[in-house]
């Protein structure tokens, strides 16, 4: 027996709403009507949203500038605030902001100039002017002094005061009988006492103003002075070293045996420069320059104690004469120039040699001032001593600033240097001495 059709069964309707747009709708608590049969059409499921389409191809990159970015400006410092009525407010300077550094920054290029540096202090072993004084063996000579042409016209120039001198003992020994030859003979050799070690040092004391140095200056000037003697061949220890106290540049050579130099020199130059100055100083010993101007000076003196009290005699009895007029005045002139013009005569000229000594004593003093130049240069100090020279130039300079100066605050009309104080002068120039120099001073071919 055949079954007919299995009919599926057929599922209420959701009363939330009708199955299909078509449906009536029915109230609700009412049974559905049944109707003409539907065929069932599955729910549609809601379809899903495409995903998003994203690019095949690769972002393409930012195009960044291809020079250098400029460092951005730094601000300036602080400007101060702007007050109503005021002027503008003063620029006050600012600490300089440091920059940082860049990388590949170029390099400044090296100053075509050269870079001056500091001179060292004068007892840096870096100075230009600093010799080395550690000397091992040293070398003496046999020939330790010598009397050359200036000593020899120092002695000759000197006659006649030496003369004048003798004239003036003599005369004063007749006043004392028997005991005037005696006295002639101890003054003719008392000459001797130039070279007579503790008559040097009451010499140096009492005369020159000089001091034995402290150990602290012995420290400084020994081992300078043994270097320039063992460059010269002399014996140092033949000689003393004394100090000045003063400010000013400047040595003395004395006696037969007396080096000094003053505080000065030796505080404030370079052992270099104080080998220059001492060397000098040598040079005027090994000359004999110190010696014979010591020793004419001694046996002038007579004559010069007599011509000073001559002359406050003379002027004594000009002013005694000036209070009985005009006649009295001509007077005492005729009676001056009586005895004047016999002595005169009666010494064949020879007082009036006395007039032009001075300026010759003067010449010869400056030409033994360049051979003791010429006696460092050779010893090879001859920089050193240019350097010297060059600081007393300076000196003399700054004197006569400071004189002008005093001359135009008082009122007055500053003095003019004389030509003949100029031929008296027992030192040559600056010029003249760094002249002499030149041929120490130029480079060896």
């Amino acid at each position: 027996m055949t079954q007919p059709p299995s009919i599926p069964p057929e599922y209420p309707e959701p009363t939330g709403g009708p199955a299909h747009p078509d449906a009536a709708q029915v109230p609700p608590g009412r049974p559905p009507v049944p109707g003409p049969r539907q065929p069932h059409i599955p729910p549609q499921e809601p379809p899903y949203p495409q995903p998003p389409q994203y690019p095949t191809a690769a972002p393409q990159p930012p195009q960044y500038p291809t020079a250098a970015a400029q460092p951005p400006p730094y601000p300036a410092g602080p400007q101060p605030p702007q007050y109503p009525g005021a002027g503008p407010a003063p620029h006050y300077p600012s600490a300089p902001q440091p920059q940082p550094p860049y990388p590949h920054a170029a390099a400044a290029p090296p100053s075509p100039y050269p870079q001056t540096s500091a001179v060292p202090p004068p007892g840096s072993p870096l100075h230009p002017h600093h010799i080395d004084t550690a000397r091992g063996r040293v070398h003496v000579s046999s020939r330790q002094r010598h009397t050359d042409a200036t000593a020899f016209g120092n002695l000759l120039l000197h006659l006649p005061n030496f003369l004048c001198s003798l004239v003036v003992v003599a005369l004063v020994s007749l006043v004392l009988g028997d005991l005037g030859l005696l006295v002639i003979l101890v003054w003719l050799a008392s000459g001797a006492l130039v070279f007579h070690r503790p008559t040097e040092s009451a010499l140096a004391r009492h005369l020159l103003r000089l001091r034995y140095p402290t150990p602290q200056e012995r420290a400084t000037l020994e081992p300078v002075w043994r270097e320039v003697t063992a460059r010269a061949g002399v014996e140092g220890r033949a000689y003393e070293l004394w100090v000045e106290d003063s400010d000013s540049l400047n040595a003395v050579a004395a006696a037969g045996h007396i080096v000094g130099v003053t505080s000065f020199a030796l505080n404030r130059l370079p052992n270099g420069e104080l080998a220059a100055v001492m060397a000098h100083e040598l040079g005027h010993h090994v000359g004999g320059h110190a010696w014979s101007g010591l020793l004419g000076h001694w046996y002038a003196l007579p004559g010069r104690i007599a011509w000073r009290l001559l002359r406050a005699v003379t002027g004594f009895l000009f002013h005694v004469s000036r209070a009985f007029s005009c006649l009295g005045v001509a007077f005492f002139g005729l009676c001056v120039g009586g005895i004047a013009f016999a002595t005169i005569s009666t010494l064949y000229g020879l007082p009036l040699l006395l007039l032009a000594m001075p300026y010759a004593l003067a010449a010869v003093g400056r030409r033994s001032e360049l051979r003791a130049d010429r006696h460092a240069a050779a010893l090879g100090f001859a920089p050193m001593l240019a350097a010297v020279l060059e600081k007393l130039h300076q000196q003399e300079q700054e004197q006569e600033q400071a004189r002008l100066a005093t001359a135009g605050q008082s009122g007055g009309e500053p003095p003019k240097e004389k030509a003949a104080s100029r031929l008296l002068s027992s030192h040559p120039d600056y010029h003249t001495r760094l002249h002499h120099l030149q041929e120490y001073l130029q480079p060896a071919r």
